[in-house]
């Protein structure tokens, strides 16, 4: 594969005199770097001019340093990778913010939760360093324990929640998002009991030989008790949200941020954000269609900010073992029989109506479906609501689709829905879909996006975050190698070139969002929207592509992220040919009123956005 590569970047480089220019000055140049356009017309470039946002050249430096002027500035990529930002094909950018503000409670690479008595540890440092945090809303929230990660190989219990506070509501959200353990407070505020029946498309675990809940709760039962404890945040805890959300994501090169499942106090929160400018980057949502009335599709940002369209969920988690299937779960989960299959989240005349609402009004629907059951249920619903209204075009997107068969594909391609897929699944839970989710024919199929290519199709590349990081390079190396935890590769005809894996992080996504002409590659009139980073992805060996780090990301010109350590107190000259600034996160930026973003690119918990938005001054 490495062989590949290298003759790609080749081919790059001949076509590097390819350029076009406007008869103005440019207000940036960037140059001495390795410049990828994602333009396979003219795939590498020497130098980038900017003016007022937008690219103004792009290809030879000679022609492109034509557009100096005296207040021209001159940025030194020396011999760093740009690239055109990322466009986040499926995320969560709201509830990113849910992770960057609670106990981390990952497992590693991202976290150190191994085990129950470490998440019980974790949670407790969290509780102490955080009173203020603490105090505000009232309870102790963490993230991302994962069962299938954990030395006890299963859930906790809310009894070993209440080894952490009786008095206080204790929930962790399991790293899907489709499960949560509320200790015995939570769920009595909650109004749980041994009484409550299971809601549809939600189930209550109970203990064993009795109607107890043992405090794990599955899809819509956590999504409820989770909407009342969350009901005490307040405007400002909801808004901290949305900024600290898009800003990790900005520190992972991401210059278009999605909240991909969007309700009433999230959108009203990121409206808010966007009215007082305080956005780092695009954030484009999509409401759920299900649960908001009023939905208003805009095809053009305010303050970066639109809504894209909606948003339809049909089934659950397969590493949770609640997705939808057609063939049994290889091993049942815990209380199931063993010809369990999942369920759906709503039935089928839901699915039905809530895709031709969609086609109805020419929305944009993005529909999550995990398993082949749930696939089956969306591509007849999107057949008959094309049949129906056969002029529409709106671009609908299946997410995820880990357990698509491949005549699911065919039927993809026919009816013209854009797949943005979940690759990065074959890295964090690979190794469990072989040995317990489907087995190890299934799962060396998950996310095919080697079928994909065999028919010419185009795909996105999700992160789900914060069902894990915004890791964009973790993304790329799971896309290209497909290598789990253990090491073993999952799939490997499903295996992405690094040229097309970075498509699915770039102009691919930007065309699933009707954006296809301002983002996406570095082409003359687009914005100026890029990433630097450590490496050149082309040249570097596949299997250190998860290394690179993210450097710079730079939004319409401005940058509106930069690691930490490229950051110098002293009078030395600043890489990149930028200003040295001091050892802060985020500073106001002068002309465009966003922050700009220093840090390691790394998850942080110990951001203090709760208390900032709720006690401080606002950004």
């Amino acid at each position: 594969m490495k062989a590949i590569t290298l003759s790609l970047f080749a081919a790059c480089l001949a076509c590097a005199t390819q350029f076009a220019l406007a008869a103005e000055t440019a207000d940036t140049i960037y140059r001495n770097g390795t410049i990828l356009t994602i333009n396979d017309n003219a795939p590498a470039a020497q130098a980038v001019a900017v003016s007022d946002g937008r690219i103004l050249a792009v290809g030879n430096e000679a022609e492109v340093m034509a557009t100096r002027g005296e207040s021209t500035q001159l940025v030194d990529l020396e011999g760093k990778t740009m690239l055109p930002g990322f466009v986040d094909s499926h995320g969560h950018a709201y509830a990113i913010g849910l992770q960057a503000t609670t106990a981390n409670l990952l497992p590693p690479p991202d976290g150190e939760g191994r085990d129950i008595p470490t998440l019980q540890s974790l949670l407790r440092n969290w509780i102490a360093n955080n009173p203020d945090k603490v105090q505000a809303v009232g309870w102790a929230l963490g993230f991302g324990y994962d069962d299938s990660q954990l030395k006890e190989q299963r859930h906790p219990t809310r009894q070993e929640l209440d080894a952490i506070s009786t008095e206080m509501p204790v929930v962790i959200i399991h790293q899907s998002g489709h499960f949560g353990v509320a200790n015995s407070k939570a769920l009595e505020l909650a109004g749980v009991t041994a009484d409550s029946p299971n809601p549809q498309g939600g189930v209550f675990r109970r203990e064993a030989g009795s109607q107890q809940p043992n405090g794990v709760m599955e899809e819509n039962a956590f999504f409820s008790v989770l909407g009342q404890l969350a009901a005490s945040f307040n405007g400002d805890v909801n808004e901290a949200l949305v900024v600290e959300g898009t800003r990790l994501l900005a520190s992972f090169g991401y210059t278009t941020a999605q909240e991909g499942r969007a309700q009433g106090m999230a959108l009203d929160a990121m409206e808010r954000v966007a009215e007082r400018g305080a956005l780092a980057i695009d954030l484009v949502a999509y409401p759920d269609i299900l649960a908001v009335k009023e939905i208003t599709p805009a095809q053009v940002y305010k303050n970066r900010y639109r809504v894209g369209g909606a948003k339809l969920t049909i089934d659950g988690s397969p590493q949770g073992k609640t997705a939808w299937l057609t063939q049994p779960y290889h091993v049942a989960p815990e209380g199931q029989p063993a010809d369990y299959v999942g369920y759906p989240a709503i039935d089928e005349a839901t699915t039905y109506a809530a895709v031709e609402k969609a086609y109805a009004n020419g929305w944009q629907l993005l529909v999550h479906s995990n398993g082949d059951a749930a696939s089956d249920q969306l591509i007849s619903a999107v057949r008959a609501a094309q049949a129906k209204y056969p002029a529409v075009d709106n671009r609908p997107v299946l997410i995820h689709g880990q357990v698509l068969r491949e005549d699911q594909v065919d039927a993809l391609k026919e009816l013209g829905i854009f797949p943005s897929l979940f690759p990065m699944h074959t890295f964090y839970w690979g190794d469990w879909h072989r040995s317990s989710v489907l087995g190890p024919e299934r799962a060396e199929n998950i996310s095919p996006t080697g079928w994909l290519m065999e028919r010419g199709m185009m795909f996105g590349s999700h992160h789900d975050a914060p069902v894990a990081l915004p890791d964009s390079m973790r993304v790329l190396s799971a896309t290209v190698t497909r290598t789990t935890r253990s090491g073993r590769v999952l799939g490997a005809e499903h295996r992405v070139p690094v040229a097309t894996a970075l498509k699915a992080l770039t102009i691919w996504p930007a065309w699933q969002h009707f954006e296809e002409a301002s983002k996406g590659s570095i082409e003359v009139g687009k914005l100026a929207d890029f990433v630097v980073l450590s490496e050149n992805p082309l040249t570097i060996d596949p299997d250190e592509l998860a290394s690179i780090r993210i450097l710079e990301t730079i939004k319409e010109g401005q940058a509106v992220y930069r690691r930490a350590d490229l950051q110098s107190a002293s009078t030395a000259p600043a890489p990149f040919g930028i200003a040295p600034q001091s050892h802060v996160h985020f500073t106001e930026h002068s002309k465009l009123g966003a922050p700009l973003m220093h840090g390691d690119g790394c998850f942080n918990p110990g951001v203090d956005a709760l208390m900032r938005a709720i006690n401080g001054p606002r950004l």
